[in-house]
């Protein structure tokens, strides 16, 4: 009779949380070095020969590469620290969304219209709050839903958008009037 095959043991980067092989593949491997180094020196033999061979007097790579700065600059000023870039799976760097209202007009049936209000949560605007007040101004039926690329926005009933402008920036002062653009035949149209 054959032996029983025994399960193989994968060992997870501590990082990255991926089997210590595949670490070379993600989007962080100069963190997970350090670990790979310590905890799974026969995966990536050359790694170890790397890190003695950039040891200088003693001195690792590391620290020479390091400096001291102080937080403020030349001038004196302090230097505004840089927000960590979010990265993806793959490495793809995700982009932060630009602080704009887009309005847009979609018709439906002859006569009937639905004006659609994108971008108000941007600004911190809560929008469960935002349809409310947009309803009893215009006294229509106002709702918040999920839009094609699964953002909620804002579904008035009616053509209200010329008159939605001049709501918005007085409401919420925080939306400025520059920030406001409609979609008219397929292009982004800026409302000032």
């Amino acid at each position: 009779m054959a032996e029983k095959p025994q399960p193989v043991q994968v060992l997870y980067c501590g990082v990255c949380g991926l089997p210590a092989e595949y670490c070379e593949f993600g989007s962080d491997f100069e963190k997970c070095k350090p670990w790979l180094i310590q905890n799974a020196p026969q995966v990536y033999p050359d790694l170890i020969q790397d890190s003695n061979s950039k040891e200088v007097d003693g001195v690792s790579d590391q620290l020479q590469s390091s400096s001291i700065t102080d937080s403020t600059g030349p001038s004196g000023s302090s230097v505004p620290k840089q927000e960590p870039v979010k990265r993806l799976p793959g490495g793809k760097i995700k982009k932060k969304d630009k602080q704009e209202v887009i309005i847009e007009k979609v018709t439906r049936n002859k006569r009937k219209s639905i004006t659609t209000i994108k971008g108000l949560d941007l600004f911190g605007i809560k929008l469960s709050d935002a349809s409310k007040k947009l309803g009893k101004k215009f006294a229509t039926g106002a709702s918040v839903v999920k839009g094609p690329t699964e953002k909620d926005q804002i579904d008035v009933q009616g053509d209200i958008a010329y008159d939605i402008v001049e709501f918005i920036t007085d409401t919420w002062p925080d939306v400025p009037e520059t920030a406001i653009y409609f979609i008219e035949d397929g292009k982004k149209v800026p409302a000032a």
